[in-house]
């Protein structure tokens, strides 16, 4: 049964890293849902054919992580991001089997409690066993917004393709350059990048 969201709950963009079962770590965005009964609890909707969710099934643990660094959020949508190099530099989670972007400002230890995979979202219900602020957070920025926007715009051309994507970002285009920095038009210019080369997979 599909999930039905609450009406005191809202969705928190952000990063996920999980490992699997060998070790190797995953960086994916994603925005997990957070109800306002249950504030210890964070629902993660993942992809049936994600590696996060592959993960998940392996280890039962991850860390999400909020960030207000675009570059780091544009890059794990895309699949450039190089764990250990900026801006992904990582160390040990300390309750769960994973690792903490040190880059980000809170981090959230994770501990699966359940999973209904019988949709191609998948439910994710996840216990928060530690929660840690790194750093205090920048504030908010219309450009940040915008390239967050681009970024998860990026993960669903396998739905979208690609002109709708290329149009939005039209659209968000002069919000990065009117209130941004060079790191979120730089995250945007790599995002649109990504977006104009991409190729629908060739069924086999």
């Amino acid at each position: 049964m599909e999930y039905a969201r609450p009406a005191m709950s809202w969705v928190v963009e952000g990063v996920v890293t999980s490992v699997s079962d060998t070790g190797e770590v995953n960086v994916a965005p994603m925005g997990p849902i957070v109800e306002a009964a249950r504030p210890d609890v964070l629902i993660l909707r993942p992809f049936a054919t994600s590696r996060t969710l592959a993960n998940l099934r392996a280890t039962g643990q991850a860390v999400f992580h909020t960030v207000d660094d675009v570059l780091l959020l544009a890059r794990a949508a895309i699949g450039t991001l190089v764990v250990g190099q900026p801006p992904a530099q990582t160390e040990p989670a300390q309750q769960v089997r994973g690792v903490v972007l040190t880059a980000a400002c809170r981090c959230q230890e994770l501990v699966v409690q359940s999973l209904d995979d019988r949709d191609q979202r998948v439910t994710v219900t996840a216990k928060i066993v530690a929660d840690r602020v790194l750093r205090t957070g920048l504030g908010f920025c219309r450009a940040r917004h915008a390239v967050v926007e681009a970024a998860i715009l990026a993960t669903r051309l396998h739905l979208t393709g690609k002109n709708p994507v290329l149009a939005d970002y039209d659209r968000l285009a002069s919000c990065v350059a009117k209130t941004g920095s060079a790191t979120e038009q730089q995250a945007f210019d790599e995002l649109r990048q990504y977006v104009s080369q991409w190729q629908p997979k060739t069924p086999i």
